[in-house]
């Protein structure tokens, strides 16, 4: 690399902050607010040393370490904040990271625009640099601000500005992660997955490590981020792990793109046959084709994942057994009550899950438009609808067949560890439930897909609404009418509430009225591939 290959690398960073602005500050102020609004909350759910004390004992089970992580110092406040959040905290911001510098790297070639910039004074290499500085700029002000704000709450300032260095560090693992995977993939959404399988597969063996030994725990840079044990006896030396695995991301990834052809990657399809299968002649099979491998990544990682849950359930009875201490500090419940309790905080994570795929895989056809795609396929025999129809049908069936599947994994590990053939249709049930929202979700996408083309982001807000009121409106105190807005809320309490069927029927009935309303908008606006 040369200081000819940077050539107007300032230039490119200005546009992609003007680009993402509003991104950069949506994303900013969620991470900021997530922290923040649990300072507020668990204050005053703990107010004391002994409930702090109690906290601490109800904490330490399996299913709340595989979410949370090793839970260090959970008899302090800021302990405790950590382990609630730091999950869904670095999720967040590892999938930020992915987005952005997907965005900005393969995306920006796949479209043909850094092509068109190279046609000019440009480096080879000034997009990705460009990129890579933009994220390092936003992990560094997320980390920043969240140290300042814990610290500005009364928080002990060495535990507060390690858990925004440990944030800022997973951010930037998987900026250069996500790089890396630019050069390698040949389109943009193949590019984001590969980022998006990494990350997946380093949480669930931190969680998996966390709930062994802990040596798994080391092989993923979110263990060495944990492993700085913000208001716990603080330790510095594991980022130094995270930096190592960033330069040698970044060196490989401008090594990379100096040995590869713009427009390709190193994992470029072979050339097809030379006619098109008798499955490809039609809607429904381009579709399917165009969709299979990432619905087989979702399957796989659905799969796995309820598995891990239904063990995890399993221990969790096993301890509760052992220790009344923990079962007094839940109320009392029985061992059966609180598996049950357990089993609907994992069919709400997959049906976050799987709605977040469906909005994702509804709003495909927006990327196949801008692409440029759609055009030449309308000017033959297929009619709008017909071609929308079949955009919307693999992935709404995908999404059904994902919740049935995530329960299916969960219910049957727990059924074969339990001993009781019974629990398979219970926590199956529990899963499926909740495919009216799912779809309810998906049925927005297309409806500001046909409508408002250029709106289709509110979808995504949407479902990030929906999901913070449900996963952590009750640990924030949210008044009860902001939670239950959430469709999540709406859904049958399965396994172990009642089954109501009134709210799943509307939400059924609405979804199916913004598809139609999409299906008929797209069928009456112009092609836009503008952004």
């Amino acid at each position: 690399m040369t200081p000819r290959t940077l050539t107007a690398t300032a230039l490119l960073t200005r546009l992609t902050l003007r680009r993402d602005r509003v991104r950069l500050a949506i994303w900013f102020a969620a991470l900021l607010a997530l922290p923040l609004a649990a300072v507020a909350a668990f204050e005053s759910l703990y107010p004391t040393q002994a409930s702090l004390d109690g906290y601490a004992r109800a904490a330490a089970n399996p299913a709340a370490i595989a979410i949370g992580g090793p839970g260090h110092g959970l008899h302090t406040l800021g302990g405790v904040i950590v382990f609630e959040v730091g999950g869904f905290a670095a999720i967040g911001i590892a999938l930020c990271n992915v987005f952005l510098v997907g965005r900005h790297t393969r995306a920006e070639e796949e479209l043909g625009r850094v092509e068109l910039l190279r046609a000019a004074v440009v480096g080879r290499h000034a997009a990705l640099t460009a990129a890579l500085l933009v994220a390092a700029g936003f992990n560094a002000a997320v980390g920043g601000a969240v140290a300042v704000a814990l610290g500005a709450q009364g928080l002990p300032w060495p535990g507060s500005v390690t858990f925004g260095a440990a944030l800022a560090a997973i951010g930037l693992a998987f900026a250069a992660v996500t790089a890396v995977a630019a050069q390698v993939a040949d389109h943009a959404r193949g590019a984001q997955a590969r980022a998006g399988a990494v990350f997946g597969a380093a949480y669930l063996a931190r969680a998996a490590g966390d709930l062994g030994d802990g040596t798994l725990s080391w092989s993923t840079p979110v263990g060495w981020a944990q492993a700085t044990r913000p208001f716990a006896d603080e330790q510095w030396w594991p980022l130094l792990l995270v930096a190592g695995l960033v330069v040698a991301c970044v060196i490989g990834a401008f090594t990379l793109e100096s040995h590869r052809d713009l427009g390709e990657g190193l994992a470029s399809r072979k050339p097809g046959p030379a006619h098109a299968s008798t499955g490809l002649t039609t809607r429904l099979g381009l579709v399917w084709r165009l969709q299979r491998s990432g619905i087989a990544g979702w399957m796989a990682g659905v799969l796995v994942a309820g598995a891990a849950m239904g063990a995890a359930a399993d221990q969790t009875g096993d301890m509760l057994a052992d220790n009344p201490d923990l079962l007094a500090a839940v109320g009392g419940s029985a061992a059966e009550e609180l598996t049950d309790v357990f089993f609907r905080m994992t069919a709400l994570l997959l049906a976050v899950a799987v709605s977040g795929y469906l909005v994702a895989a509804m709003l495909r056809s927006r990327s196949e438009e801008r692409a440029g795609h759609v055009e030449p396929l309308l000017a033959g025999a297929v009619s709008r609808t017909g071609w929308t129809s079949a955009q919307l049908a693999v992935p709404a069936v995908a999404s059904a067949a994902l919740l049935a599947l995530g329960g299916a994994s969960a219910g049957a590990v727990y059924a074969v560890a339990a001993g009781d053939a019974a629990q398979l249709p219970r926590i199956l049930g529990s899963g499926v439930a909740y495919l009216p929202a799912v779809w309810l979700f998906g049925g927005l996408a297309v409806a500001l897909f046909g409508v408002a083309p250029r709106s289709t982001s509110v979808a995504w807000g949407a479902l990030a609404v929906a999901a913070v009121a449900s996963l952590l409106g009750p640990a924030f105190r949210l008044p009860a009418w902001a939670v239950d807005l959430s469709p999540f809320e709406l859904t049958p309490q399965l396994p172990g509430g009642e089954a109501m069927l009134t709210a799943p029927v509307v939400m059924l009935l609405l979804a199916s009225a913004l598809t139609v309303a999409g299906t008929a908008g797209f069928a009456r606006r112009d092609l836009s591939t503008t952004a």
